[in-house]
């Protein structure tokens, strides 16, 4: 921390000198002193309590939830000590200054008190600090002006002043409310998503702050801030929803790519939220790392339908058939009929929603209960068998074993779907809506592990329905170890206590069981969880217009409560979306649908939305083409790709900072600078300059076109493209 009387926390450049009279920022001064003041001591204190909540030990009496409540302690104050640490002042978005008169409220992103308990800043989530971003001419919402800062290495390098009202201009540097805010917009980008906040616009305001009862769809086109929205969102739901906060489920955000989850990686921590899970579709399944694109259309369009991920439950029950014919059983004491009804009776002691491979255990339980009930012995002799022991028996029973495994088999979700595409009446059966050519298309006759991104809904399915088959080993391995363990020390003991010729006879004094649990140790190793299987409180999809309805399914497996944040773009969909937003969600399986629409593009220069519209406009008369809000006076350049190594340097020789992107030409190498990339990678990202490259080539119909259209609207400055 700097000692406010050393440092100013302006640095204004010599050509904003004016906007440096103490008349109008030594509140300010004065604000930020007080602020100092408070982050040291409230840095000093966040360390203190850390340190004493992670020397806490374990108590023999403490329950599991209060270890949890411990964890999450250590979290949060690790996560808040995190974000003072990374901004210090610059926690500081801006100030408000009431109409009625009262002191300027500063707002933060977090919030911050002094040693009175006065408040220094609202966190930017508070209904408090609600004005400062939704306020407009039209609806002051009781301001009379608002301050927004630019922050720069820790200090305050601009600021612009919104005034509300003629009455309230004494005081303010100027009356161009948007000047400042629309140079900002130019401002050159890097390889990660700029910090926002403080600019967050009152029409994407009022979406971040919507309830998160239903499915909220975000419908916006290139430039409107979606993924802003989209990522403050859930950071915002988080603060404000209790429903959705740590150990009730939580937030899942879902990309469209990983190089788009790279750009984005910085927003939520910058906002004091690092517990949102983040992650692609492909992220969603193991198979979804190597996956290829699916060559054959028909199978494509299958795949992407509901109605095939559905299938997976009747190929499931069809290994959950109980046998028609009973078998006699032997063991070491009698042999014993297990009959079809008992057969039945153990399938049907499966508790409902339990996986098919942890069922297995329970169905095997039920069933070795049935047979030991069939043991005929007395229970008050001293040679009858205990249900241990016959257990063991039947666990060596190759017969019994071999018919159980049979019936109820281990399954693998990969073998179970590989199965589908293999056996075509096997597919026929569990999806008997096919049609014989539909049925061919499906079947996969070369390697069954060369899995497609259009498998992945299914593979999902199947995991989720199925378990995980090595977890239900490993449990059943570890109970067979702590038996072998039981039963050893159970000998152990026993010899013992007769052996025992002490005066006090101790070991007899001793109860067996008590001894018997002190020698083995009955903790079971827990199995790391899927951390992205959920379930989640709330799952915020970006780029949504690309999900199919089998997609969606994944998505809604994770998501009970269908409380979704579904932000897209129907012009952008590469395979077309002639639905509504409505319609399309709908045929998904989620019913309470409203839509809010952003109009205004903040990234876009008019220059290429001018060419960028009519390309979209052929296919899809009715898209939501926003309304450019800057120009750079820039027209867009028209080339050889033989000039494309001139164009970039020279490029990259006037402009010390921002990044440039090359789309359309694999052969093109990434530098620091200058990144090369397809059409669908580029979605959802921007750069300063873009080069586009035969776009033509990129096809005639709707996919073609859509890559088109993303393409050139990826440009935050420049657009060039040149044809070979």
């Amino acid at each position: 921390m700097r000692p406010h009387d050393q440092l100013s926390a302006f640095a204004l450049p010599h050509h904003l000198a004016a906007k440096a009279d103490p008349d109008l920022v030594g509140a300010d001064e004065r604000h930020f002193a007080a602020m100092t003041a408070s982050l040291e001591r409230t840095i000093a204190d966040l360390s203190d309590r850390l340190d004493a909540t992670r020397l806490e030990t374990s108590h023999g009496d403490e329950s599991g939830q209060e270890a949890m409540n411990r964890d999450l302690e250590v979290h949060r104050l690790t996560a808040r000590l995190r974000t003072l640490r990374r901004f210090s002042l610059d926690l500081c978005l801006g100030r408000m200054v009431p109409a009625d008169g009262s002191e300027p409220v500063y707002v933060g992103r977090l919030g911050l008190s002094d040693a009175t308990g006065g408040r220094l800043l609202v966190d930017w989530r508070s209904p408090a600090a609600e004005p400062f971003f939704g306020a407009t001419h039209a609806n002051p919402m009781g301001l009379a002006s608002r301050r927004r800062y630019r922050w720069t290495r820790g200090r305050v390098t601009d600021y612009w002043d919104e005034v509300f009202s003629l009455d309230s201009l004494a005081g303010h540097a100027a009356l161009d409310d948007q000047s400042a805010f629309i140079a900002s917009l130019g401002e050159g980008r890097t390889g990660r998503m700029r910090d926002v906040l403080a600019t967050i616009q009152s029409d994407q305001d009022a979406i971040i702050r919507a309830g998160s009862r239903g499915t909220l769809v975000v419908d916006g086109g290139p430039g409107t801030g979606k993924t802003v929205v989209a990522l403050h969102r859930a950071a915002y739901l988080l603060y404000a929803d209790p429903r959705l906060g740590q150990g009730r489920g939580g937030v899942l955000f879902v990309g469209p790519s990983r190089p788009y989850l790279s750009y984005v990686a910085d927003v939520l921590p910058s906002l004091g939220e690092d517990g949102v899970r983040t992650c692609t579709l492909r992220d969603l399944v193991p198979e979804g790392a190597d996956a290829g694109e699916e060559s054959d259309p028909v199978a494509a369009r299958l795949k992407a339908d509901a109605r095939l991920v559905a299938a997976i439950e009747p190929a499931v029950r069809l290994y959950e058939e109980p046998p028609s014919e009973g078998l006699e059983v032997e063991t070491p004491w009698a042999d014993i009929w297990l009959g079809a009804d008992d057969w039945a009776e153990a399938f049907g002691s499966v508790e409902p929603g339990t996986p098919h491979n942890d069922a297995r255990d329970q169905v095997w339980r039920e069933l070795v209960g049935i047979l030991f009930d069939k043991l005929e012995q007395d229970p008050d002799d001293e040679e009858a068998v205990s249900l241990e022991a016959f257990r063991r028996a039947l666990a060596s029973s190759d017969e019994l074993t071999a018919a159980f495994g049979m019936a109820w088999p281990t399954i693998d979700a990969t073998d179970l779907v590989g199965d589908l595409w293999a056996v075509p009446a096997y597919l026929r059966m569990c999806a008997p809506w096919l049609t014989p050519e539909e049925v061919s298309a499906l079947r996969r006759t070369g390697a069954p592990d060369a899995w497609t991104v259009a498998d992945l809904p299914l593979l999902d399915a199947a995991r989720q329905r199925l378990g995980d088959p090595q977890a239900a080993r490993r449990r059943r391995r570890e109970a067979a170890r702590l038996a072998a363990e039981r039963e050893e020390m159970s000998r152990v003991v026993d010899h013992l206590i007769e052996t025992d010729d002490s005066a006090m006879h101790v070991m007899a004094m001793l109860r067996g069981d008590d001894l018997r649990s002190a020698l083995v140790d009955d903790s079971v190793s827990v199995v790391d969880p899927d951390v992205l299987a959920g379930p989640f409180a709330h799952v915020v999809v970006d780029e949504a217009q690309e999900l199919t309805d089998a997609e969606w399914q994944m998505l809604l497996l994770r998501c009970p409560s269908r409380s979704f944040t579904v932000v897209g773009d129907r012009a952008q969909a590469r395979h077309g979306f002639t639905d509504s937003w409505e319609e399309r969600l709908s045929r998904a399986g989620l019913d309470r649908v409203s839509l809010s629409s952003l109009t205004v593009n903040y990234r876009t220069p008019e220059e290429v939305m001018v060419e960028a519209e009519p390309v979209i406009r052929a296919v899809l008369p009715d898209a939501n083409v926003p309304i450019s809000v800057r120009s750079t006076g820039r027209p867009v350049l028209h080339g050889d790709l033989a000039d494309l190594d001139t164009i970039v340097g020279t490029w990259l020789a006037e402009h010390a900072d921002g990044i440039g992107c090359v789309i359309g030409h694999p052969t093109y190498a990434d530098t620091p600078r200058v990144r090369s990339l397809t059409p669908e990678l580029a979605k959802g990202l921007e750069f300063d300059l873009v080069v586009l490259i035969d776009p033509e080539s990129f096809g005639t119909g709707i996919e073609g076109v859509v890559d088109r259209y993303v393409a050139m609207t990826r440009a935050t400055q420049q657009l060039v493209v040149l044809t070979s």
